[in-house]
């Protein structure tokens, strides 16, 4: 949520001398508004505003298998692949490794007040379609991510990224963002059990009395471990609603607690222990809430480097391939930009056409965040729309941008902490950043079918076939479609006919590969 902007009205604070006046000079603390201070506690609570991305990345990257059924670093921290949550401690490592040096990195270089981190929405992508493809694995899925920087690295050097931001209607860039946090929010409701697909595998339409999706198991909050879940989730509302910072760690944290307490006097169990499936269905849905055997221990940043970059050509075929890169470039900087604007406007460090300073260098560390996450199998990093909340504490320079990567630094001592988180505890917050990104539906113009059809589309069929790039690839279709039916297919981009080529031969790639072969 952005607050009002008060502090940047104040009186100039006076520039110090020493190394005080080295920060001033070099970061312009003292001309954009702001103290030392300031920039210290607005960074501070930055960190406190996305930390949480410290639990969950693990928990999305690290609880779902890839296609061949191992686990992300899984092998590397036990030695079997199959282990679940077995890569846990490494992926929460890395996650606050590659975090704190891009943050650290856009405040000294770029000097602005944006935080980076691994990015819902592209974490669900990697994790719950490029991976599940066949014979994808974690390797292949991440060496995509380092493609993705990459390509967008490249657009933003040439200039490019600008035009092809110019090419997707305004409506339906606003209905990719949509339809991720709609995405977002269904497989946390999911994955903690709210949300059943008892009769998924034997539904018949017309024959099966049954619903294809049901709440729990019975239609009814029947067990703890779904208690904790909406527990949780109404703590971030409430803590939301009162301005507290850092809502969403906070109810994290409460909630785990609960739920050690409940699993220690309890013994709840996960659903998947015990001698066959379905034994313990009001366990816990994904992992039992386990104290580690310490709190502290040196970070193991193994995973760094595992990833393959050409795997998935082999496997998926370089149509797939292009088409996957192009949907993260996509889910990745047009939210960076929004996110950009977003955070400058709060701060006041726009220009008159609404840009903020040192741009190319915003871009540059961004897209340099998806290489280092894809490298470091922690999937792409991006800007963070939480680094507004260290602006409302009066942020307005890289130097909070500093304290908040230096904090992620510090947390990398603690990665066995993630242990303790279930599902259930973390999901919460899934289906509150969904929420946020549902808020930017009132961008879309209704009244104009031309481009509510296609945003509609794009936003409902990602949740329902998750899949994201689905979803984009439906809204292109559709609106490329009816542009061409009312005789306006001179106003569409070139751009946006080559991109709705690449996704009529993505739908079709099994007919075509069929007669191929035949």
């Amino acid at each position: 949520m952005l607050m009002a902007n008060t502090s940047s009205k104040a009186a100039t604070p006076k520039a110090s001398s020493g190394f005080s006046g080295f920060l001033d000079t070099y970061f312009q603390i003292s001309e954009r508004g702001s103290t030392v201070g300031r920039e210290i506690r607005g960074g501070l609570v930055t960190f406190f505003a996305m930390s949480y991305i410290i639990i969950l990345n693990p928990l999305i990257l690290g609880l779902t298998p890839d296609s061949t059924g191992a686990y992300l670093g899984a092998e590397l921290a036990t030695g079997d692949p199959t282990t679940v949550g077995g890569g846990l401690p490494l992926i929460a490592a890395t996650t606050a490794l590659i975090a704190g040096i891009l943050s650290i990195m856009m405040g000294a270089v770029a000097k602005f007040p944006i935080a980076l981190a691994a990015g819902l929405g592209l974490n669900a992508l990697v994790a719950y379609t490029i991976v599940k493809m066949p014979g994808m694995t974690w390797a292949d899925g991440m060496g995509l991510v380092v493609l993705e920087g990459l390509v967008i690295l490249v657009l933003v050097l040439t200039g490019f990224r600008t035009a092809v931001f110019r090419a997707v209607p305004a409506g339906l860039k606003t209905a990719i963002s949509v339809g991720i946090g709609l995405f977002i929010a269904f497989i946390g409701l999911v994955n903690a059990g709210v949300v059943t697909t008892p009769a998924m595998f034997d539904y018949i339409p017309g024959n099966q009395p049954g619903t294809p999706v049901q709440l729990g198991t019975d239609k009814s909050i029947d067990s703890l471990p779904m208690l904790v879940f909406f527990l949780g989730l109404f703590a971030i509302v409430l803590l939301t609603a009162r301005k507290v910072k850092g809502a969403m760690l906070w109810s994290i944290l409460g909630a785990t607690v609960l739920a050690v307490v409940l699993e220690q006097t309890l013994n709840i169990g996960a659903k998947n222990q015990g001698a066959g499936a379905g034994d313990n269905p009001t366990g816990w849905n994904l992992n039992a809430p386990a104290i580690p055997d310490s709190w502290f221990a040196l970070p193991d940043f193994s995973l760094i480097g595992q990833f393959s970059l050409f795997g998935s050509f082999g496997k998926i075929g370089i149509v797939a391939v292009i088409l996957l890169v192009f949907s993260l470039v996509l889910a990745d900087f047009f939210d960076t930009m929004g996110t950009m604007v977003a955070v400058g406007g709060e701060a006041g460090l726009l220009d008159k056409e609404g840009n903020p300073p040192n741009i190319q260098s915003i871009l540059v560390v961004d897209s340099l965040g998806a290489i280092a996450g894809g490298a470091g199998s922690v999937s792409s990093n991006t800007a963070f729309i939480e680094s507004a909340s260290g602006v409302g504490e009066g942020a307005r320079t890289g130097l909070a941008s500093i304290v908040t990567g230096l904090a992620f630094l510090a947390v990398t001592l603690f990665a066995p902490v993630v242990q303790l988180v279930p599902y259930e505890a973390a999901t919460p917050a899934l289906v509150f950043v969904g929420f946020l990104m549902m808020t930017q539906v009132t961008g879309i113009k209704w009244s104009d079918y031309e481009i509510a059809l296609p945003a509609f589309l794009t936003m409902v069929i990602m949740p329902f076939t998750y899949s994201i790039t689905d979803g984009i690839g439906a809204g292109f279709l559709f609106w490329t479609a009816i542009k061409l039916v009312k005789g306006k297919g001179r106003s569409v981009h070139p751009l946006m006919w080559v991109t709705t080529a690449m996704f009529v031969i993505y739908f079709a790639l099994g007919p075509i590969q069929d007669a191929l072969v035949g």
